[in-house]
């Protein structure tokens, strides 16, 4: 038996809670995994409350990352007593996620620990910093380096947008932070944030092309924000786009792309091929400082997960959310 969060759509409705499940419950795969610690993202934000259609089969474990030691393997290559993690592919959407106890997975979908992390700080960092590395990585093969000038992050309080923050920041780039949490500007400064801009100013409609100020930019926000955001960056700059927290539209013109030679780039974590997994993770163990790690995370109980998705959909939790499923 083992514990879960489980969630569930009959006739009585869509609803999560914590259950007890017997081992026989689980999916399918060649792996199973004690689990140690996962997260809380958006994405499980949305799974969990049911405000958006995450969830592709019912009933379901929620949580698209997780890191552990496994416990029984078929898989060549992943022997009992490994230390692996796992983001994304379509775990905790159509496949038993990490908030649980306990996971059975394809062997495929996981990587090895690095041993510059414990699973708790591999938590710490999840999808949302995995995906922030995964766009430094798209800037960087764009050209764009410190010299070139700032770099925007929207969305900066968020996880994707504290690890960017703080990443971006230890490589030497001059970073400008977007937020709607002006309250949490020591926070942001501390990441290494030079700037604090409130988001307002890139929430609504915008020019086709503003005044040119951005080498490079992390967007986790679309809608009206990425359009502005594309239509004050630099000639020959680059966006990185990774979310959707306003909205999936792109309200833009083709101006920027056109006219400046601005690059956008889609950033998508989920299915990202292996050996660009293991590159981004080499990079965070090399590029994030651990003790800024620590300043972006809170840990709770498996037991705490349903009430606090519900406050990371309405923006009340900073930076990163880690859960220890074993309490």
């Amino acid at each position: 038996m083992f514990n879960a969060v489980l969630i569930e759509k009959d006739d009585a409705g869509y609803r999560a809670s914590l259950r007890e499940l017997d081992d026989a419950a689980l999916p399918e795969g060649d792996v199973t995994v004690k689990v140690e610690y996962s997260t809380l993202n958006y994405k499980d934000g949305l799974a969990i409350t049911g405000k958006g259609p995450v969830v592709r089969k019912f009933p379901m474990v929620p949580g698209i990352d997780l890191a552990g030691t496994v416990e029984a393997s078929s898989h060549p290559g992943i022997a009992v007593g490994d230390r692996v993690l796992l983001n994304g592919w379509g775990v905790g959407e159509g496949h038993w996620g990490g908030l649980a106890q306990r996971a059975r997975l394809k062997g495929e979908w996981l990587v090895p620990l690095p041993a510059a992390f414990t699973p708790r700080e591999a938590m710490a960092i999840g999808t949302a910093g995995y995906t922030a590395m995964l766009c430094v990585m798209a800037l960087e093969r764009q050209g764009v380096t410190p010299d070139k000038g700032e770099v925007l992050v929207t969305g900066a309080n968020g996880g994707v947008g504290s690890v960017a923050v703080a990443v971006l920041a230890g490589l030497g780039y001059t970073v400008v932070a977007s937020t709607g949490r002006p309250d949490e500007a020591d926070y942001l400064k501390a990441l290494g944030a030079t700037e604090i801009l409130d988001r307002a100013q890139f929430a609504a409609p915008g020019k086709p092309l503003a005044r040119e100020r951005w080498a490079g930019a992390v967007d986790t926000v679309g809608s009206h924000t990425l359009a502005n955001v594309c239509a004050s960056t630099r000639y020959r700059g680059t966006v990185a786009a990774c979310g959707l927290a306003q909205g999936m539209d792109l309200p833009a013109t083709v101006a920027p792309f056109i006219l400046r030679g601005v690059t956008l780039v889609g950033i998508d974590s989920v299915m990202a091929p292996r050996e660009e997994r293991i590159e981004a993770w080499s990079r965070l163990a090399r590029d994030l400082d651990p003790a800024k790690l620590a300043l972006m995370t809170r840990e709770i109980g498996l037991g705490e997960t349903i009430d606090t998705a519900a406050a990371l959909l309405e923006g009340k939790v900073r930076g990163r959310v880690v859960v220890d499923v074993n309490r």
